[in-house]
């Protein structure tokens, strides 16, 4: 994937020499002006850091605090050793429409896809359990998925699922079917509410290996629990985003 044209011309040509640093909210403001100005691409990789300080004249210290105040807006990402890219545009994330992924992404012309890391029956720790009102050290099958969209790693997602409600469901490629679509045509459940938990939060060392992010940045965490039309809480989500990858959205009446 090419590098995008960081260059300065004209009057800045002559602002950013190199007899002196840039402070980090001047570095910043002309790497924003040039990352709108050029014509790049979703996804299109920066010049490399040490590119970048020459021709800006700069510190690595203040470059890199630039290149974080940008990542922590969502314009840039990082990727580990690959280096910074220009953030592709966010994905409506509408949390009352609980669409599944697949669907989610489609409806707004996007391509997802779906990597299962592992599958299998764990006991319930003393949060699983709460959160799904079993007894602690139950079993429940816990499901991680890695989610692409358009080829980029976005989302790393950790399922734990109530054994006595859904038997058998690892014998599924599940990789290729919802986990909703399977409740409702393999078990006869419907998913009728939602509670959801978000927070702002960084990568820990295994989710940005599986996400090919830097370890300690920024990270969108949206822990879900599904409830069934029995009003049981049958599964609970453990969603870690990148940040700038996801816009999230609710309408929603005033209660009176």
């Amino acid at each position: 994937m090419p590098s995008s044209s960081i260059e300065p011309t004209g009057d800045d040509a002559t602002s950013l020499t190199r007899t002196a640093d840039l402070p980090v909210t001047g570095l910043k403001g002309r790497l924003l002006n040039h990352l709108e100005a050029a014509p790049l691409h979703a996804s299109q990789r920066l010049p490399s850091e040490r590119e970048m300080i020459e021709r800006f004249g700069t510190t690595r210290v203040t470059l890199r605090d630039a290149l974080l105040q940008l990542e922590a807006e969502g314009r840039i990402y990082r990727e580990n050793r690959r280096g910074w890219f220009v953030s592709p545009p966010r994905l409506r994330y509408d949390l009352l429409a609980c669409l599944p992924f697949h669907e989610m992404v489609q409806s707004q012309q996007r391509v997802a896809f779906t990597e299962v890391l592992s599958a299998q029956e764990v006991p319930a720790d003393e949060v699983i359990a709460q959160r799904l009102g079993i007894a602690r050290g139950a079993g429940v099958y816990r499901i991680t998925r890695v989610r692409r969209i358009d080829g980029r790693r976005v989302l790393h997602v950790c399922h734990h699922l109530r054994r006595d409600c859904f038997p058998g469901i690892l014998d599924f490629d599940l990789s290729a079917h919802s986990l909703t679509t399977l409740y409702l045509h393999q078990y006869a459940i419907r998913i009728r509410r939602v509670s959801f938990e978000l927070a702002s939060s960084v990568f820990d060392a295994e989710t940005a290996v599986a996400l090919n992010a830097a370890p300690g940045s920024p990270a969108q965490r949206i822990t879900r629990i599904n409830f069934d039309q029995n009003g049981r809480a049958v599964d609970c989500d453990d969603e870690h985003w990148r940040h700038d990858a996801i816009e999230l959205t609710l309408s929603a009446a005033p209660q009176r």
